[in-house]
């Protein structure tokens, strides 16, 4: 069982930054392809980004490519969501995941792939 524990969102400007934390809960993530999706109000859940489990290969939504920079710690115990460029539409909560994974460059934008979730950050980027 892993516990994820999602931290760092809030009410931000357009055009400001924010970093989202995903901690694991007793555990590394040495085992775990991460990712980060997205759910608006009204909307379905999207995926925004993901990490193998070496960190070695990483995917991006076309929306957030070149603003949003998905990362692991050295410890492999938390993945980050830097957002760079916020833009009011980038309003959502936030979520992680993790998928377990014997793949060791896999990075998977399924979101019925991962095995854990975390409870949300919401995100507010006002114009």
């Amino acid at each position: 069982q892993v516990q994820l524990v999602e931290s760092g969102g809030g009410l931000v400007q357009a055009g400001d930054s924010l970093t989202l934390s995903c901690a694991a809960s007793g555990r590394t993530l040495s085992n775990y392809g991460m990712g980060w999706f997205r759910q608006a109000p009204g909307k379905d859940r999207e995926f925004v980004a993901a990490i193998s489990r070496t960190g070695g290969r990483t995917s991006y939504a076309d929306s957030v490519k070149g603003r949003f920079t998905i990362s692991l710690d050295n410890a492999r115990t938390t993945v980050y969501l830097q957002m760079n460029s916020l833009k009011p539409e980038d309003t959502a909560v936030y979520y992680c995941a993790a998928d377990f994974q014997w793949l060791p460059h896999r990075a998977t934008l399924d979101p019925s792939e991962y095995d854990y979730w975390g409870q949300g950050t919401q995100v507010t980027v006002s114009p």
